[in-house]
């Protein structure tokens, strides 16, 4: 039997193990048969990015879909942090996706969450100059701790400072000023109180006689309005006989008028004749006085004037 041993074979054989053995690691980290396609993304953040690493994941509602591509601040401003994701293409991120930073457990190695992306709103793409989409991006929940326990102190800092203004120097010697007032009022009204039980008594006393006044005027309000109702009844009587005496009244005017109007005038003719009756009577009488034999020869010839011959 040879017991002589090939090495140049063996030698050939350990440099094919070790090439397979690099293929497979190589295989292995270019992701199990080849790189997968991915989306990039950024995003912009106002807060610490403390814990947060490049390579760190990105989940989608817990899922990994990516990683961290970088991390800097932002140039355009300077309080603000833009983070650059590379997504696995396909991965559902929507319009309103939301992206919110987020701590592993105990650890505090920080990840990005991105969660929402309803089923209507449309995905996110990159606009025609190639820049990578900005997913929103929510405070994470240290933040908002951080936020609502600034506005508590600040609260508490402020309540503080107005009870150290309420008490005061001065406003701690009113309060004793007023507390002595108090007191003195105090010890007054134990001085008074026979008096203002007496008091007490009789404004009950006074109470139950106003309540039976009250039920005896019931009554009197009723007569009252009965009366008020019989003066309305004899106004509009009153009323009634009143219209009734204008309309008399018209009609007296109006048979007056009448007379006025359609006697007069004959009056008047009647009383002219009796005037011219009166001055010839008193003519008549007159003539008679003088010449009484002018009712039977007439009236004497006038005398003739000068120049003139007698009929």
């Amino acid at each position: 039997m040879d017991d002589k041993v090939n090495y140049p074979l063996v030698g050939g054989f350990v440099l094919l193990l070790g090439a397979l053995l690099v293929a497979g690691v190589l295989w292995l980290a270019a992701g199990l048969g080849g790189r997968q396609a991915v989306d990039a993304y950024q995003a912009v953040i106002e807060e610490s990015v403390a814990g947060l690493n490049v390579d760190a994941p990105v989940k989608y509602m817990g899922v990994d879909v990516g990683k961290v591509a970088r991390i800097e601040i932002d140039p355009l401003n300077s309080e603000q942090v833009r983070l650059h994701f590379l997504v696995k293409r396909g991965t559902p991120i929507k319009q309103d996706s939301v992206a919110v930073l987020k701590a592993q457990g105990l650890t505090g190695i920080a990840y990005i969450e991105i969660s929402g992306g309803s089923a209507g709103s449309p995905p996110l793409l990159a606009g025609a100059d190639g820049v990578a989409p900005t997913i929103p991006f929510k405070p994470s929940l240290s933040a908002r701790l951080e936020n609502v326990l600034s506005n508590v102190l600040g609260n508490v800092d402020r309540v503080s400072d107005n009870l150290n203004e309420v008490f005061g120097a001065d406003n701690q010697a009113a309060l004793k000023s007023s507390l002595a007032d108090i007191a003195t009022l105090a010890r007054a009204l134990a001085g008074q109180q026979a008096a203002i039980s007496a008091g007490i008594a009789d404004a009950a006393k006074t109470a139950r006689l106003t309540a039976r006044a009250g039920e005896q005027l019931g009554p009197t309000l009723a007569r009252i309005e009965s009366s008020a109702q019989a003066v309305e009844r004899m106004a509009e009587v009153a009323g009634q006989a009143s219209q009734r005496a204008g309309a008399a009244a018209d009609a007296a005017a109006t048979s007056v008028q009448q007379v006025g109007s359609e006697t007069l005038p004959d009056l008047a003719r009647l009383m002219a004749e009796l005037n011219q009756l009166s001055a010839s009577l008193r003519h008549l009488s007159e003539q008679t006085t003088v010449n009484p034999s002018s009712l039977l020869l007439g009236n004497p010839a006038p005398t003739p004037g000068p120049g003139e011959s007698p009929p």
